[in-house]
């Protein structure tokens, strides 16, 4: 049997008024998710290990069974292996998001959603700037990039910025953890203001400005981790090949350090119009040599961040009729069964944009097998489901082992 996960990133949330006091999973039409809960089985995973922050780094790990304990090294030397950056010994990575800051609050943590092309001309100006032999910038997508430090510590204490929407940045600045990590604190608080002076007046900043798009006119530092110890999915899993499918650098760095082939897909933007055929199809294709695929899509979770309630449900709504379906009824008529499980990493709730650490629904169809009595798929619906709560490796165990 032939495995696919389908990861909607970000897609729990919790009762929306304006829903009628349902969830977006919930008041979204999903037809096709519906159907898979239907006929197979249900339950809720806690994705987010006691002490770890709700971070989709975290969560993803875990979907695919790591001890986060025992590898987690941040989200940045994740970012670090996608992009084709070979960490050394006593470099430390960091993701590096291009911010907007205005009169000192930290307005948005994507600068509008900038584009890679934009961010590309501004990350290479920093890095001729304030680049070193010690201190290097490297472009990742759209807002999303890396800075690398010799002989960083990484006890550090950093706010991701999607968490701190609309504050002042100031007090969220890096702090120490340890007397032993306050120089490289000062570095990185240092190289945030002066990030700041560089892109006031970039030319790319003024012209995004007189479009009327946010400034991408800082940088913050978040994440810090050395290169981590995992080991690959086939050593703990035992399946032959298997690949990834995402438009996020740190999900794509997951796969390169977990064994598995990424897939590029044209149009895949990681917002609400990213090519969702294209990476079902993407999805189809690798199954047909391979026995696992991850497909990871992050459209629900940047709505979750932008409060978009709305946006969030048409794209979950764009998961099933997009992905979903095309999947489920392409792989109907194949001679080999194909298991489908479908969850969130964690919650986006629009109502506080940012992620939290609640369990998260999922389903399990395996052809052939007795489904539960859950009908519809939700974070409630699945209260009810055969599995109750699972953790640690016990999903991805429950879902690969025939």
């Amino acid at each position: 049997m032939k495995h696919i996960i389908i990861l909607g990133d970000g897609m729990a949330d919790e009762p929306i008024e304006a829903l009628g006091g349902k969830t977006p999973m919930r008041y979204a039409k999903t037809p096709y998710m519906d159907k898979l809960a239907k006929q197979g089985v249900t339950g809720q995973m806690k994705t987010v290990a006691d002490g770890f922050h709700p971070g989709s780094e975290v969560a993803n790990m875990a979907v695919l069974g790591y001890d986060l304990p025992a590898v987690y090294e941040g989200r940045g030397v994740l970012e670090a292996a996608s992009i084709g950056v070979a960490l050394q010994p006593g470099e430390m990575a960091m993701r590096c998001n291009l911010i907007r800051v205005e009169d000192e609050i930290l307005m948005n943590h994507s600068s509008g959603h900038i584009s890679t092309e934009e961010a590309d001309v501004l990350i290479q100006c920093l890095n001729e700037r304030l680049g070193s032999d010690r201190v290097k910038f490297y472009t990742g997508i759209s807002y999303r990039h890396l800075l690398v430090i010799k002989g960083g510590d990484k006890r550090l204490d950093c706010t991701p910025p999607h968490d701190v929407p609309l504050h002042p940045f100031r007090p969220f600045m890096i702090k120490p953890e340890v007397p032993e990590a306050r120089e490289t604190a000062g570095l990185l608080n240092e190289l945030i203001l002066q990030s700041q002076e560089i892109l006031k007046d970039h030319p790319v900043n003024l012209k995004r400005m007189a479009a009327g798009k946010d400034p991408a006119n800082s940088i913050w530092p978040w994440s810090p981790g050395y290169r981590p110890a995992m080991r690959t999915m086939r050593e703990m899993y035992g399946f032959g090949k298997g690949s990834v499918i995402s438009a996020v650098d740190l999900i794509r760095g997951i796969g390169v350090y977990a064994g598995l082939e990424v897939l590029h897909v044209e149009g895949a933007t990681g917002l609400y119009d990213t090519n969702y055929e294209g990476k079902a199809h993407a999805a189809l294709e690798a199954l047909k040599t391979n026995d696992f695929v991850y497909l990871h899509i992050e459209a629900s979770d940047e709505a979750g961040h932008e409060g978009d309630v709305d946006l969030k449900v048409k794209t979950i709504e764009y998961l099933d009729n997009r992905a979903v379906r095309i999947i489920y009824e392409e792989t109907r008529k194949w001679d080999e069964p194909v298991a489908i499980a479908i969850l969130p990493d964690h919650p986006t709730p629009c109502a506080i944009r940012t992620h939290t650490s609640t369990p998260v629904p999922f389903l399990i169809y395996k052809p052939g097998e007795q489904p539960d009595s859950v009908t519809t798929f939700d974070e409630f619906s699945v209260l009810n489901g055969k599995y109750g709560i699972l953790e640690k490796d016990q999903f991805i165990n429950a879902f690969l082992n025939d």
